[in-house]
């Protein structure tokens, strides 16, 4: 393959060809559907689907067939398939993933910058979708389209583009049931909605935590008291809910003590883990913007690295039963309601944690107080396959000709729920899960922003991959 014009094809593209498109992208609110519960009516999820497939229709790749796949109920998912390059026939199936529904936006944005207002900035594309992760279905097809201008080869190729997965995927299964008989045998898959610590390498993410989530409620009154009259006599629903985390956490350490939600860590993976920390030192404690004077929860990178990718932890991310300060009055209040979501090893069983977690928070309860399990929500973790011989020589490859630093791994600490499901789907395939997303691009958040010489540069390096895939 010729890499002088694999290069130069995906700068073209993504000058001249995706960045306008995309930046389109950004202008449709493609709320998913946990944001939107109207979206077959708003139409904007279909909207966003439409605009990428007219897009990739119009590669004009040899062969390729560009639909959109909509079961009954279900939010639509496109389908790009490309056919394999001649004498590559036989090398499986790549499957590409990304997805095109949005976070809401959320208020705060800065300055002249907006959710569904593209914005171009010091070779930053600004605006909610760009990073997370509108870029991959272009990505996915600029690489096949820069292969073949390399006179490369590729294996058959299937981009996957669902509509629901910041909802946590509920659509993705039963597409890939319908899709099963079509997708083949697959031999590599290809995830463009992760990212690493910096954009001065390609960054492999090898594991994702689980999660398990929950709302608990502690009631002691039928209806308020006035606390001068009940205090001391009722007990401070608010006081019990301490007691009852304290079973689950230790709060001067962060510890979650539930057996269920802790595993050993593969020495592996700690190995990796240092390696990532060396890459990128000091930069596991100041990559979030920490209020003045906060300090992360250790000071040591590998620690906070394996913290984030294979302890668990415990986040308070809602409650209820609390007015705001300035509606509060001298009120024993009835109840108490938190919401609590674990992140969980990759590998630790995510029912078998959520049935201790209940168990620990209903048995015993102090002075009998009334406690209430609901909206509980769960997701399994997974931990990637060994690279192949093939893989790593190629990452270590890209690491000088597209990179100017090796290839990382990184642990994440969020869930990509199509990976567990593709592993378990197919047991035999490898995974190239990357992207161009870093600590700083604020996916899910104000200002979000897509660095646009690092998409380019995994465009590359998935081009590359495919190539090798190929002709291993």
């Amino acid at each position: 393959m010729e890499h002088n014009t694999l290069n130069s094809t995906v700068s073209r593209l993504w000058d001249a060809e995706i960045l306008p498109s995309l930046s389109e992208l950004v202008t449709i609110p493609a709320l998913s559907p946990a944001f939107d519960p109207n979206w077959a009516a708003t139409g904007h999820l279909d909207d966003a689907a439409a605009h990428v497939s007219k897009w990739i229709t119009a590669r004009n790749l040899p062969g390729a067939t560009v639909e959109t796949v909509r079961l009954e109920g279900r939010t639509p998912l496109v389908m790009v398939d490309v056919p394999a390059t001649p004498g590559a026939e036989d090398a499986g199936t790549v499957l590409l993933y990304g997805h095109l529904d949005k976070q809401p936006p959320v208020g705060g944005w800065g300055e002249g910058l907006g959710p569904w207002t593209p914005v171009l900035r010091d070779g930053r594309l600004y605006g909610r979708g760009a990073a997370d992760d509108g870029y991959s279905g272009y990505a996915a097809t600029a690489a096949i389209e820069a292969v073949r201008a390399g006179g490369g080869s590729h294996a058959r190729c299937v981009i996957l583009l669902e509509t629901s997965e910041e909802s946590g995927s509920p659509d993705l299964a039963p597409y890939l049931e319908h899709l099963r008989d079509r997708l083949g045998d697959v031999t590599l898959v290809v995830c463009l909605d992760s990212g690493g610590s910096d954009y001065s390498r390609l960054w492999l993410t090898t594991s994702l935590r689980g999660m398990v989530s929950v709302d608990v409620t502690v009631r002691v009154l039928d209806a308020g008291a006035h606390s001068g009259l009940a205090s001391g006599i009722v007990p401070s629903s608010f006081r019990i809910m301490r007691t009852l985390l304290d079973r689950l956490e230790n709060s001067t350490t962060g510890e979650v003590l539930l057996s269920a939600m802790n595993v050993d860590i593969p020495p592996h993976r700690i190995e990796e883990a240092k390696v990532s920390a060396a890459a990128a030192a000091g930069k596991a404690g100041t990559a979030f913007p920490l209020a003045a004077g906060t300090r992360p929860v250790v000071a040591d990178d590998l620690e906070l690295i394996l913290n984030n990718s294979w302890r668990p932890t415990l986040s308070v991310i809602g409650a209820s039963g609390m007015p705001e300060p300035l509606d509060a009055g001298n009120v024993l209040r009835p109840f108490t309601t938190l919401s609590l979501s674990f992140r969980l090893p990759p590998t630790a069983g995510a029912t078998a944690a959520l049935e201790q977690l209940k168990q620990a928070l209903t048995t015993d309860v102090p002075y009998g107080a009334q406690v209430e399990l609901t909206r509980s929500d769960l997701a399994d973790g997974w931990d990637a396959p060994e690279l192949a011989p093939w893989l790593r020589t190629t990452l270590d490859d890209v690491s000088t000709t597209v990179f100017d630093a090796p290839w990382g791994t990184v642990g994440l600490g969020g869930s990509i729920p199509f990976m567990g499901l593709l592993a378990t789907t197919y047991p035999a395939a490898q995974f190239l899960v990357t992207g161009a997303v870093g600590s700083d691009s604020n996916i899910h958040v104000p200002d979000e922003w897509l660095h646009l010489s690092q998409a380019a540069r995994v465009t590359t390096s998935v081009a590359h991959v495919l190539h090798s895939h190929a002709t291993r």
